[in-house]
């Protein structure tokens, strides 16, 4: 077998066969297969795709190319979500908590942020001592005492899969829905979940700019987790505009703890960070169902509800940082001043209502602040971002504040505050708000 006629059965167009599959993955893991004649198998797969079969299989050849956590004998439905990624997209801190204060369990393996989106593991790297690398032992033990664990793939965790997004980055292949599905879903079984809600995105801030691809993709993802034993879920969700209130690596972490704050289920309200919540209360809600804590999306919001009202889910939140090797109190005195020195502000350039704030657009411009990055090795500034001070369907009048923007440095937040205002559409009629959650998913 040979790598070259692997390359030229799926360029042709072939289904290939589980053994040409394993023999180009294991070799490529090994060292035998140059990363040259995988970057071309990869781009035939993205112009000729993959069955369900072949994704399937490259997924499980992913899935066996290293170690898997052990999560067995722990008790608790193993449950988790994963987003495939967007600006201001922090789900992941509020849910973990808050699913495993009604008794799920959830092990989480994160990535970090690349290009235009936010990355879960940069987010928390910002809390002081908190690690994000923990060891097959460390991740159990801490799934099994707090309900939930972050930690990160490391080189011995589907390896496969490592080596092939690097490949994928630098290749132009990233949106190929085969190879997203093996990818997000090697890494999710290897973790030990046993049930996964999914988190699809579509629209200007993710990969899918189309909701009819982001519907293709989460059909493949379902297809192929139930095919892998998994319980699964997918919701359909907009990203065309940032999530929540706060777009930054501690910034985010910040808003997800004032989110968790019971006061705000009573009468108070959530302001700028409502859709945030909402997206939380959604997936959630579905992780219950797949773990038998809910019969219904109804009853499972009624559930959290209940809990973050009950302070239990913030407890929890903060028993993880000092799980996880993080300064409980520094965190606290943290909140609301934890900033860069290098400040500038964005005022609303005519009057009318803000129609849209283009997520693509201000993710790009978190890049140069120092929110993202564009190549994995590049550092991220814990202290950069922006916060909203106005949303999509305020009124305003020219000269409003629209929003407070932090910067790495005093050149990067010089080159952003242009990008970030050209994010910003007007109009002169109130515009319609978007939905969030478009379409629930489901296997069958």
């Amino acid at each position: 077998m040979r790598a070259v006629d692997i390359i030229v059965a799926k360029r042709e167009g072939r289904e290939l066969s589980r053994e040409e599959i394993s023999f180009l993955i294991s070799g490529f893991v090994a060292g035998s297969i140059p990363d040259y004649q995988v970057s071309a198998w990869a781009m035939a797969v993205f112009f000729r795709g993959m069955s369900p079969g072949e994704t399937a299989a490259l997924t499980e050849v992913m899935l066996n190319s290293g170690e898997r956590m052990d999560l067995s004998g722990i008790g608790g439905p193993l449950v988790d979500k994963h987003s495939t990624g967007g600006v201001g997209d922090k789900t992941s801190l509020i849910l973990a908590p808050l699913a495993a204060s009604l008794g799920l369990r959830d092990p989480m393996m994160s990535g970090r942020a690349l290009g235009h989106t936010g990355g879960t593991l940069d987010k928390l790297d910002s809390i002081p001592g908190y690690r994000t690398s923990l060891s097959p032992a460390e991740f159990r033990e801490i799934v099994a005492r707090d309900g939930f664990a972050m930690t990160g793939q490391t080189k011995d965790t589907v390896p496969a899969d490592r080596l092939l997004y690097a490949l994928r980055d630098v290749t132009g292949t990233v949106e190929s829905i085969p190879l997203i599905t093996a990818s997000i879903l090697s890494k999710k079984k290897a973790e030990g979940t046993e049930a996964l809600v999914l988190d699809v995105k579509y629209g200007a801030g993710a990969f899918m700019k189309d909701p009819a691809d982001a519907e293709k993709l989460a059909r493949s993802l379902i297809n192929t987790g139930a095919a892998l034993g998994l319980k699964i879920i997918a919701l359909l969700t907009n990203m065309n505009q940032p999530l929540g209130s706060m777009v930054g690596n501690f910034l985010e972490v910040e808003e997800c703890y004032a989110c968790l704050d019971p006061a705000l289920y009573g009468d108070a309200a959530l302001g700028l960070s409502a859709d945030l919540m909402e997206l939380s209360l959604e997936l959630t809600a579905r992780m219950l169902m797949l773990g038998d804590k809910a019969g219904s999306p109804e009853e499972g919001r009624r559930l959290c509800l209940e809990a973050l009202k009950s302070g239990r889910p913030r407890e929890l939140f903060l028993r993880n940082i000092e799980s996880q090797g993080g300064d409980r109190g520094r965190f606290l005195a943290m909140l609301g001043n934890y900033r860069s020195p290098h400040r500038s502000e964005i005022f609303a350039r005519e009057d009318g209502y803000i129609f849209r704030i283009d997520a693509w657009k201000l993710g790009h411009a978190g890049i140069g602040l120092g929110v993202g990055r564009n190549r994995s090795e590049d550092p991220v500034s814990p202290q950069a971002g922006v916060q909203f001070h106005k949303k999509a369907g305020a009124p305003v009048r020219r000269g409003d504040l629209l929003m407070t923007v932090w910067g790495k440095d005093r050149e990067g937040l010089k080159a952003a505050v242009p990008l970030i205002e050209q994010a910003v559409e007007y109009s002169a009629a109130k515009p319609l708000p978007e939905q969030l959650v478009m379409k629930e998913i489901r296997h069958g």
